[in-house]
């Protein structure tokens, strides 16, 4: 069963970082994934207010949170920092949180910005806060494929 079949019909997702939080939406049922915005973060802790309203006007059914993983798949501290991050969102958003594997994200949403000016797709100067929203569309797009192909 795909994931609007079992009632998410939009989805945030987020990418977690220390000093930006990037984030997309997920429509699975369109099967569609668009970078967002990002939300600033100090210390890792979120702009709080900022992220409060992009809840409140996607009204999602689910969050997907990027873990991030070592390139050997081993944990790492920024791991443990997500996990805690996750607690946080259910509390505060009373949501489920699917957790997704973020290996490499930054690095492959970095290429293709890249790629998209070097062709002339893209004529802004490439910013981190791209490569942020990015990544998360990136993670929401790995999400909406792996709960297809585990419910199909």
């Amino acid at each position: 069963m795909a994931p609007a079949q079992r009632g998410i019909s939009t989805a945030l997702a987020i990418d977690f970082g220390l000093r930006r939080i990037g984030v997309a939406t997920a429509a699975p049922v369109a099967n569609t994934a668009s970078a967002l915005t990002t939300v600033n973060a100090s210390a890792g802790e979120p702009d709080w207010p900022a992220l409060d309203a992009l809840v409140a006007e996607w009204q999602p059914d689910a969050l997907i949170l990027g873990l991030p993983y070592n390139s050997d798949g081993s944990e790492s501290a920024m791991t443990e920092r997500v996990r805690g991050f996750r607690l946080t969102l259910v509390e505060r958003y009373g949501l489920p949180v699917h957790l997704m594997d973020e290996r490499y994200t930054s690095a492959e949403a970095e290429s293709l910005l890249k790629e998209q000016r070097r062709s002339g797709q893209r004529t802004r100067k490439l910013q981190k806060a791209d490569v942020d929203s990015l990544a998360a569309a990136l993670i929401a797009a790995s999400w909406m494929q792996t709960y297809r192909s585990e419910h199909d």
